[in-house]
């Protein structure tokens, strides 16, 4: 009998038969409150009704129209509602899959358009594990360990990772922000020549890397040293956009930063696979011939899925209770973490919210944080690890989630720390 590659290594024990809200349903009928959203897919919840009744039409009238082949309606009404979201300027949309494919098609992009071979990334990044992508990434070895020679022409500049700096290094938060743009000059001045690099690559909350929200200053430093030397910002919102944040972007906590390009997926199609990349047409019109494409790039019932996802967080105000509830969860989190002295740091934007684990003397206890998260399960709440060492517990429920459902998880949390504390 066949079996899945025993390299995927499942997180919880649940085989899921069913999911509604922000609930799934496993063949016993137990219910389990899932903060972890497909990893941040789920953005409308399990199964909403009217993502689903979108799918149900648009499958009963085109499933696959290639769009190198044929043009359709959902693919051009999307495109024409995605402007209304936008960041200004951003006017030109490429469509792939998954979020990995989109940030291979900006790198192609960025390449192409400057016509410059280098690419700035920061520690803790995740941006994929296809080839360049796993090439972009640092947040863990165990994305790209045993496959190289990676891409070459990747430099790596530090990252304000607040926490970390604080304890390292005794910096605040504003001089993090500093020793890392210092950080990033230096890698202009000696790694990687103004002249020879295409764009950075930067998340506006690191994801995989830890739930780590850029601080205030640090994109701006960014924004300012790519215009001064005429490099792309290319801004991964893979996990962090359509609402996660409590904006629509992240990068909006940024006053007056705009990316050159902008990666999404994950929330975009509430579970069903689309991302894209959006940028100025002028800069899109740069890509080599032949250089964007794909067989499911673009697909009508995906599309459909994403223009159902937009509705509903308008109609249904999500970003606005991302941003509330987001902050309710928070809250919690840290009136747990104020009685449990594994916890060394509670951070997050919206409602991508993290606590790391650490021993006393500050180092990484991915152990701990592996207890709690199985705990965790064992009571009926499915969340996920991240960070460089895996000693992060990340919560990323639907935008749908309602304040009872965040106190109900909190509860459930207050008892997984207890026992995966003993």
């Amino acid at each position: 009998m066949s079996q899945l590659s025993p390299a995927l290594k499942q997180a919880t024990p649940v085989v899921a038969v069913r999911g509604e809200g922000l609930h799934l349903y496993d063949a016993d009928g137990r219910r389990y409150l899932d903060f972890t959203s497909g990893v941040g897919v789920t953005s409308t919840g399990h199964c909403h009704p009217r993502v689903v009744e979108a799918v149900r039409e648009q499958a009963g009238r085109l499933i696959h129209g290639q769009y190198t082949t044929v043009l359709h309606d959902p693919l051009l009404t999307l495109t024409e509602r995605l402007g209304e979201v936008l960041p200004p300027g951003l006017d030109s949309l490429f469509y792939a899959t998954a979020g990995t494919e989109a940030v291979e098609a900006a790198l192609r992009l960025a390449r192409h358009a400057t016509g410059r071979q280098n690419v700035i990334v920061f520690e803790g990044s995740f941006h994929g594990r296809t080839m360049g992508a796993a090439s972009l990434t640092t947040a863990g070895t165990r994305f790209r360990a045993g496959i190289g020679p990676l891409m070459p022409g990747v430099a790596v500049a530090p990252f304000p990772a607040a926490f970390r700096l604080r304890r390292s290094l005794g910096l605040s938060e504003e001089e993090a922000v500093a020793y890392a743009l210092r950080g990033l000059d230096e890698v202009l001045a000696t790694a990687s020549a103004p002249a020879e690099t295409a764009a950075m690559f930067v998340e506006p909350v690191l994801g995989e890397g830890g739930y780590v929200p850029a601080p205030p200053g640090f994109l701006a430093g960014l924004r300012e040293r790519a215009d001064r030397h005429g490099i792309l910002l290319v801004v991964d919102e893979v996990q962090t956009g359509f609402g996660r944040t409590g904006r629509f972007w992240a990068h909006e906590y940024e006053q007056g930063v705009r990316p050159d390009v902008l990666i999404t997926a994950k929330g975009l199609a509430s579970g069903f696979p689309l991302s894209a990349i959006a940028a100025p047409a002028e800069l899109m019109g740069r890509a080599w011939p032949g250089s964007q494409g794909g067989t499911y790039g673009g697909n009508p019932v995906a599309c459909a899925a994403a223009l159902a996802t937009l509705d509903v967080l308008r109609d249904e105000r999500l970003v606005e209770n991302a941003a509330e509830q987001g902050a309710r969860l928070l809250v919690g989190l840290r009136t747990v973490a104020a009685e449990a002295p594994g916890i060394g740091d509670v951070r997050g934007l919206g409602l991508m919210a993290a606590s790391e684990f650490c021993h006393p003397d500050g180092s990484p206890d991915p152990e701990a944080a592996r207890r709690v998260q199985q705990a965790a399960a064992e009571h009926g709440l499915l969340l996920l690890l991240c960070g460089v060492h895996l000693n992060v517990v990340r919560m990323i429920p639907a935008l749908v989630v309602t304040a009872g459902q965040i106190d109900e998880a909190l509860e459930l949390w207050t008892k997984a720390v207890a026992a995966g504390s003993r």
